[in-house]
């Protein structure tokens, strides 16, 4: 299967352009998007992707989109695009929350806690059941610094695996077992994807949606007051 995955939750972004099935996967190249150049530049780039390939539009099998946390316009521009693509081209599309990838980092079976900086002294995190390269969601869910470190305390997963080192060092003084990563790209999302893709773990056009960290400010600010 041709797939491509998609991330545009970050301040930079990327695509991937990946093949495989239930017996091996490879990367044919990934290229990266600066942040700002999303809507301008991501068609654009995957066209660029399929031609030096060898490979059009129709012969993708499916997509593999980075649902979130993240940026409210980043994701916004990443998940409309795919929409329109796999509407106009009849293809299915998984889903990956970062949490979830970067459980699969952890290459530790067992309960694992991930979690990401949200800015305003408020962590995202997300607790998860890992076995034979399978993250599987127990809970995600956005919580202030406090909330974050109780939690740890309370669910005492095998491992917590993060991206951001203010995180990383907020939770080494609950005892927990920290693992700190790189930030997972389009690549990781692409070989996740490939198994949901396979598994037919998979969402329509319409049900497709980001997971924000929090609602933007635009939406909080048109909030009626009471």
């Amino acid at each position: 299967m041709l797939l491509v995955s998609i991330d545009t939750s970050g301040k930079s972004g990327g695509i991937t352009l990946a093949e495989g099935d239930r017996n091996g996967f490879r990367v044919l190249e990934s290229s990266s998007i600066a942040g700002g150049t999303f809507s301008a530049q991501l068609v654009p780039t995957l066209a660029s992707l399929l031609q030096r390939h060898g490979f059009t539009a129709r012969e993708i099998g499916g997509f593999a989109a980075v649902s979130g946390p993240g940026s409210f316009t980043g994701l916004r521009v990443g998940l409309s695009a795919i929409k329109g693509l796999a509407e106009v081209l009849k293809l299915p599309i998984a889903t990956v929350s970062l949490l979830e990838a970067l459980a699969t980092s952890s290459y530790q079976q067992g309960t694992i806690a991930t979690a990401l900086d949200a800015g305003r002294s408020e962590v995202y995190f997300g607790l998860f059941s890992f076995s034979n390269g399978r993250a599987r969601k127990i809970a995600e869910e956005l919580l202030s610094q406090t909330e974050f470190a109780s939690r740890l305390t309370e669910t005492k997963p095998v491992r917590l695996v993060t991206s951001d080192h203010a995180v990383a060092e907020l939770s080494l003084v609950t005892g927990a077992q920290v693992q700190e990563v790189t930030r997972p790209g389009s690549e990781v999302i692409a070989r996740i994807g490939l198994q949901k893709l396979l598994a037919n773990e998979t969402v329509s056009v319409e049900a497709l949606d980001a997971n924000y960290i929090r609602r933007s400010d635009a939406e909080i600010l048109s909030k009626p007051q009471r």
